[in-house]
């Protein structure tokens, strides 16, 4: 028979051929050698022949060396991982006819899972021919079936749903994620969280629809083992887990704990019943019934037994608590300042004891300055309801028998083993925005208080950024908005760092319906107006001096700051800095090293020259600061032009607090100077007609919370809020990031206009930290504008 003549070698390319012999061919295993080290059947190998174009037959690998035609793909072969075999190197129980000739394998037999899915494809776009022997063990299964299995836990899918708005220990669910192979049935999670390491796209949204749904994706199983499917049923699946888990818990063992929010999402894994196999939907679907056959809230009388005539809007309102209540539901009352949030929920609590959902009576938490006002509020519009204030728990004091206790936020974590003696039926937090950090102790406590409902009270649920938002949906209904981290993947990081307007309106729909906010322009347009006046003031050039000498060493700090340690790293450091800028702004008199001879500010000029004029015309006035130092200059002024006034601020005895509000609802005194932080939320101030915010806030809904002191529901005067700013200041400055935060919370509240969503960054810094406008000649006395 005459030799084979292999044709010229640009008629040629590489054939690869795979198999898998294991004992039913009579292999033992495999000796240790090189790098490789003994390994038992089964064995999978691949062979090298050149595959001639015109059709003969492929010509083999000679047996050593790696000269000839061959050698290039050898050493694409070596490159790749490719261990080389002897046929010594194999133990055989019986040689077998026709032993292979000169083969490669990988270090470990499951490699050969990924070299078939990652690695033949791209050989096969360079021009390989790729031969799969029968029998080989690693070509990968396609899925046959999926199954998603739901599950109360400690309790079979036909018992009970759990409650609603439940606290995490109770109404779990157990969530098990399946595929089925060729009749077996495997865990789908750990494949997934292999799935979502590798490719980063399946934890995206945006990403995610991108994936045509006829790609095909490879699964990932222990031992090397691979499987195929269309892409279209893990997208499925994506679009519902990306909020409710992380990689993390998909990794870990066991079915994975969801709360009773999370296993509704899933509800509409029921869209596609011929791909997903739903086990435990009928529990399920039981849990989304109780919302869509509840309706809207039924409206509800005027309850009898109260002490104020509720408005129409109220009313509203009070049927909204009493639909939360029926439903086990939580919820944020979210009023614009001023609107009776506080009537609302004492008329919800009385309707609550006269239906006799009261029995374990609802425990109230709110700042130390307003327990007062609380306690007087309770007394005028639900006289029946037993209240009682919580002072604190000496040795052996036992909770009192009321309807209402009135606790403060700084007494919930201290006292929180005598306050969780009682289940009680309502949890509430007044000015909820108090533990918008969840990591507080008060915030942690506050979630381990047993409780059958929890309500937020709160006209700026949304402050600062959206893990706010979390935050008190975590304490509401944990788990509606996922976990933190999966938040601010999914959510915060898209609409605050990438103004994703569209995204913002999808998570203003979903919070929504636990949400009541009513404008005052909406519901009360009887109120009379208020007109804001920002007065622009002009430092003297001794001061205007200073401050830039102070601002330019505030600005190479924090260009030092952030190119060492970034934003997040200095903050503490940038904010400090530019805090002795915002105090100069008030007056130098605030920072210690001042020289004396600066004298007096600009803002306390203007109001020696108007506030006599403004108490002479009868106004009534309001006068806010955030730093204690400046309304101690202010007391000062006052003093030396021989008018009176009172005092509220974090210094103030409890007892007090309530004694001086009274007093000037009462007319006694015309003038009331209060900090930013004790005076600006809670309080009833009508008599006031006149505000004046001595220093900007970096919040706008700060400084709204303090102006509503004055402008709401009682007031029958128009009301005229100052704000006094110096011009070109870091204090001006601060107004357009007020803008910013205030498009943050519309867009979320579902308010249009959306359109600035960023978050605070280092690009304004250095608009905080720019120089003050220049002079016009001969201007160097303050002036107001």
């Amino acid at each position: 028979m005459p030799a084979f003549v292999p044709p010229p070698v640009p008629l040629l390319r590489p054939l690869l051929r795979l198999q898998t012999l294991d004992r039913g061919d009579g292999l033992l295993g495999l000796r240790p050698h090189g790098r490789l080290g003994p390994r038992g059947a089964p064995l999978s190998l691949m062979q090298l022949f050149l595959a001639d174009a015109a059709g003969g037959p492929p010509w083999p690998c000679p047996p050593e060396g790696q000269a000839g035609p061959h050698g290039p793909w050898i050493q694409q072969l070596l490159a790749l991982g490719a261990q080389p075999l002897r046929a010594d190197h194999l133990q055989w129980r019986q040689p077998p006819a026709a032993a292979p000739g000169r083969a490669w394998t990988l270090l470990l037999e499951e490699d050969f899972g990924d070299f078939v899915t990652d690695v033949l494809p791209r050989l096969a776009a360079e021009g390989w021919v790729v031969e799969r022997l029968p029998g080989f063990a690693h070509e990968p299964q396609p899925v046959s079936a999926w199954h998603l299995g739901l599950s109360a836990e400690g309790a079979g899918v036909s018992e009970a749903v759990p409650r609603l708005g439940a606290p995490r220990q109770r109404g779990s669910w157990l969530l098990s994620l399946g595929l089925e192979v060729q009749g077996e049935r495997l865990d789908l999670a750990p494949l997934m969280a292999n799935l979502l390491r590798r490719d980063k796209r399946w934890l995206d949204a945006v990403a995610l629809e991108a994936i045509e749904d006829d790609d095909v994706i490879f699964l990932r199983a222990p031992g090397g083992r691979r499987f195929h499917t269309p892409a279209a049923p893990l997208k499925q699946l994506m679009r519902h887990l990306l909020s409710l888990v992380t990689p993390r818990q998909l990794d870990g063992k066991g079915p994975l704990r969801l709360s009773e929010w999370q296993a509704q999402q899933l509800a509409l894994f029921d869209e596609d019943r011929g791909r997903w196999q739903f086990h435990g939907q009928q529990a399920l679907e039981g849990l989304v019934a109780r919302l869509r056959e509840a309706g809207r809230p039924a409206p509800v009388l005027h309850p009898e037994g109260l002490g104020l005539r509720l408005r129409d809007y109220q009313l509203q309102g009070l049927a909204w608590l009493q639909y939360l209540g029926q439903h086990g539901l939580g919820g944020i009352l979210a009023d614009d300042m001023g609107l009776g949030k506080t009537a609302q929920t004492l008329a919800h609590l009385w309707l609550e004891k006269q239906s006799g959902r009261l029995a374990q009576g609802a425990l109230l938490v709110l700042p130390t300055s307003l327990l007062f006002n609380w306690a007087q509020e309770a007394a005028r519009v639900c006289p029946g309801l037993r209240v009682a204030t919580w002072h604190g728990a000496p040795r052996g004091q036992a909770l009192p028998d009321c309807d209402l206790l009135l606790c403060s936020y700084g007494l919930v974590w201290r006292d929180l083993r005598v306050l969780s003696g009682r289940d009680w039926d309502w949890l509430v937090l007044d000015e909820g925005q108090a533990v918008k950090n969840p990591a507080s102790r008060t915030a942690r406590a506050l979630r381990r208080l047993p409780s059958r409902q929890r309500l937020v009270l709160s006209g700026t649920p949304l402050e600062n950024h959206l893990g706010e938002l979390w935050a008190h949906f975590d304490f509401l209904l944990p788990g509606f908005l996922g976990d933190a981290r999966g938040f601010s993947r999914h959510w915060r990081k898209p609409i605050e760092e990438g103004g994703d307007g569209r995204r913002a309106r999808w998570l203003a729909a979903r919070v929504r319906p636990f949400m009541l906010r009513r404008l005052k322009e909406e519901v009360a347009p009887e109120l009379p107006p208020l007109t804001e006046l920002r007065t622009l003031l002009t430092l003297p050039l001794p001061q205007r001096q200073l401050y830039e000498g102070v601002r330019v060493a505030a600005d190479h700090m924090v260009r030092r700051i952030l190119a060492r340690q970034g934003l997040e790293g200095g903050l503490i450091s940038v904010l400090d800095a530019m805090l002795r800028l915002r105090q100069l702004c008030c007056d130098p008199r605030l920072i210690e090293e001042v020289p004396a001879r600066l004298g007096e500010g600009v803002k306390l000029a203007w109001l020696r020259e108007h506030l006599p004029d403004l108490l002479r015309q009868g106004r009534r006035v309001l006068v806010f600061s955030q730093f204690a130092r400046m309304l101690d200059l202010v007391e000062a002024l006052l003093t030396e032009l021989k008018l009176p006034a009172l005092r509220l601020s974090g210094e103030t005895p409890e007892r007090q607090r309530g004694e001086r509000v009274a007093r000037f609802q009462a007319c006694e005194c015309p003038l009331m100077l209060l900090s930013l932080k004790a005076g600006g939320v809670g309080l009833n101030l009508t008599a006031a007609d006149t505000v004046i915010h001595l220093d900007p806030w970096w919040n706008p809904a700060v400084q709204a919370q303090a102006s509503a002191r004055a402008h709401r529901i009682g007031q029958d005067k128009p009301v005229f809020v100052h704000q006094l700013l110096v011009q070109g200041s870091i204090e001006e400055r601060i107004l357009a990031l007020q803008v910013r935060k205030k498009a943050l919370a519309d867009g979320v509240m579902g308010v249009d206009g959306a359109a600035e969503l960023l978050k605070f960054s280092a690009a304004d810094l250095e608009g905080l930290l720019a120089p003050l406008p220049a002079l016009e000649e001969g201007e160097d006395e303050p002036e107001g504008a």
